[in-house]
């Protein structure tokens, strides 16, 4: 497949602080996820692919034209930014029909698609409502909504599901889903490696503004399996919990809390140690009052991933 959207040793800081690192990546058409923990440099990127940012060093192109400076290349870009960026005392369907004039289109055409984009999204019933007065989710969902409206062939979603309730993340899900069906080409963001799943299995790692991996859903789990899981247990007898661990397999270290009631475990196979857990818990007579794992998310498998 021919790249829609190519970089080619993009790079982006503000003052000493490196934004992006050098990133050479080429996006086809179809649903690709963009994944990484937060301030990663997932909306940098997608800055200067839709030509908000102009790259430091390197280029990035759409369709083989680069974004800086060439308003040619918006109308073929539907972008969702992750801030909420409105005019708040202006209603959803001024909103929507005020960015529809900036295309051009006549007013009978820019009402159709407000009022079509509205209906998509579900709020045709609050069009009329100062955006002020929108919930997280309708916020969420107008942002959508004008990303959307002038029929774009590439959209670039920056945490479209985040502030969404279930339903509501899984309404947008099939949403996206049926214009990838159409064709489109959609770069998605998100710090919820679940999300991404559920939306492709083509997957984008970043962190600290450079490209880690690349690859398909399989791929990134072994990724992420290999990361080793710290597990804090607070009991009330740590000690004895800890020696009926010693020489099992599947822990790499075991070390006490400063309370002096937790046990502190390390170990890259976390489904073992937590199926030996209850068995010992049980066997031992010991009283548990919290399991927790501070270091199971992404940033951690990030840092992990950074430092191999």
């Amino acid at each position: 497949m021919t790249a829609v959207i190519a970089a080619f040793h993009l790079s982006k800081w503000y003052g000493n602080v490196l934004g992006l690192n050098d990133v050479s990546l080429d996006i086809e058409e179809g649903v690709t996820g963009l994944l990484g923990p937060n301030g990663a440099g997932k909306s940098t990127f997608m800055k200067l692919i839709t030509g908000q940012m102009k790259p430091a060093l390197g280029t990035v192109t759409v369709r083989g034209r680069k974004t800086w400076n060439d308003p040619s290349v918006f109308r073929e870009i539907g972008y969702c930014p992750e801030q909420d960026v409105f005019y708040e005392d202006v209603t959803g369907w001024e909103f929507l029909t005020g960015l529809l004039g900036f295309y051009g289109y006549a007013r009978p055409a820019i009402e159709e698609r407000a009022a079509r984009a509205l209906d998509i999204v579900d709020l045709t019933e609050v069009k009329d409502r100062l955006i002020r007065g929108y919930s997280r989710g309708m916020r969420q969902r107008i942002k959508f909504a004008q990303a959307i409206a002038h029929d774009p062939e590439i959209l670039i979603l920056d945490e479209p599901l985040s502030g969404l309730d279930p339903l509501g993340k899984r309404k947008l899900i099939r949403l996206i889903k049926g214009l990838r069906d159409q064709g489109r080409t959609i770069l998605v963001s998100s710090h919820v490696l679940p999300e991404i799943e559920a939306l492709t299995s083509r997957i984008v790692l970043i962190h600290q503004g450079k490209i880690l991996a690349q690859g398909d859903i399989p791929y990134v789990r072994e990724l992420i399996e290999a990361h080793p899981h710290q597990i804090s247990v607070r009991s009330s007898d740590p000690r004895a919990l800890a020696a009926r661990f010693v020489g099992d397999v599947s822990i790499q270290k075991m070390t006490f809390g400063p309370d002096g009631r937790t046990l502190v475990v390390e170990t890259h196979r976390r489904d073992d140690f937590f199926g030996r857990l209850t068995g010992v818990v049980l066997e031992a007579g010991i009283e548990v009052d919290e399991i927790s794992s501070p270091d199971d998310n992404l940033k951690s498998v990030f840092e992990y991933l950074v430092g191999k």
